[in-house]
């Protein structure tokens, strides 16, 4: 199973300081972040897609690619990238690029936004999200799968005899994640194709979840894939770790009291309940254990460490804390304990 680190890229206050850090050091700061999570021992960073203002985010390959260049080991993924605005073609060559230059580090994870401005930004009406993910992915797994490409239809000009360069390394396309909060046409679109479906959660009771990753894995196993208990489930939170549990919990109240993503939610209640953890490393253990009894094996755990203007020198005292007293354990437990699905 691996374990790694998500960046959405935002730019918000730090509500305890009153600071709020520049573009520059936002993006620079997932540098950093992402470089100390591979020497901590975590196995991914993936960072985030978003078209608006207070977000540095709007060029996932491109900070991939210079991160790419400092670090030898951790996986570089995207969370997410746009398969609804983003043209396939581009989608092909940037990854595929990246794919060569970072010794094969790469996958991404796909998803339909939940910006309507970001659609017609780009051109393209929000009410056509789903249409516009099937028939992009569709294109996509074309220009990487074959080395020519003819090809017509709804939402983008037709190709002739077209070829997406550089090809994917040794003719091995990067692994592709469809990531979804509430939509059963990405889990169908997932199992179709044999491809990750990836859970991100930062609000909702995991059971919710649940009946997601099933319906997943049912067509997993329809197309011929593999076994229902193979596919490959992903799931995303966020954390904030502390030693003593209550020190977390005090630290991070005023960030989650003062975001309005979290405006009306009870931290107590989520922190049971969704795929948020603050609290000590013992219970970061326990989420992740109760969240594979709940999906069945999944293969891939994200967190968000630094999301809603926690400071970036409190994000790696909780990746220093993760690495040397959450991961181990977590992998002697896992090896130890069969999930039940």
């Amino acid at each position: 199973m691996e374990f790694g680190l998500f960046g959405l890229g935002d730019i918000r206050v730090d509500v305890t300081t009153g600071y709020t850090p520049s573009e520059q050091e936002r993006l620079l700061a997932n540098v950093r972040i992402a470089k100390h999570a591979e020497e901590a021992g975590f196995d991914v960073f993936a960072f985030g897609e978003h078209h608006a203002q207070g977000w540095v985010s709007s060029s996932p390959a491109t900070v991939l690619g210079f991160i790419a260049g400092q670090t030898s080991r951790i996986t570089l993924s995207t969370a997410v990238t746009l398969i609804t605005t983003n043209d396939p073609v581009r989608v092909a060559e940037e990854f595929a690029t990246l794919q060569h230059l970072s010794q094969d580090r790469v996958d991404l994870m796909l998803g339909r936004g939940v910006s309507a401005e970001t659609y017609t930004a780009f051109g393209q009406r929000p009410e056509d999200g789903i249409a516009l993910a099937v028939e992009n992915y569709a294109l996509l797994r074309q220009l990487w799968d074959n080395d020519v490409v003819t090809w017509s239809g709804r939402f983008r000009a037709p190709l002739r005899d077209f070829t997406a360069m550089p090809r994917p390394l040794d003719g091995k396309p990067p692994f592709v994640w469809h990531g979804s909060i509430r939509s059963p046409e990405i889990a169908q679109q997932a199992g179709r194709y044999g491809d990750g479906f990836f859970v991100n959660n930062l609000l909702v009771p995991i059971d919710f979840y649940k009946r997601y990753v099933e319906f997943y894995r049912s067509l997993y196993a329809e197309h011929g894939h593999g076994a229902a208990e193979d596919a490959v489930v992903g799931a995303g939170g966020a954390f904030y770790v502390r030693a003593r549990s209550q020190d977390a919990v005090d630290e991070y109240r005023p960030h989650f009291d003062g975001h309005d993503l979290y405006r009306g939610q009870d931290l107590d209640l989520a922190n049971r309940h969704t795929g948020l953890t603050v609290g000590s490393p013992a219970q970061v253990v326990e989420k992740v254990m109760a969240t594979r009894q709940a999906f069945g094996p999944y293969r891939r755990q994200l967190w968000s460490a630094d999301f809603g203007g926690v400071p970036e020198k409190e994000v790696h005292r909780t990746i220093e804390l993760v690495g040397e007293e959450v991961l181990p354990v977590l992998h002697k437990e896992l090896r130890a304990t069969p999930a039940v699905a």
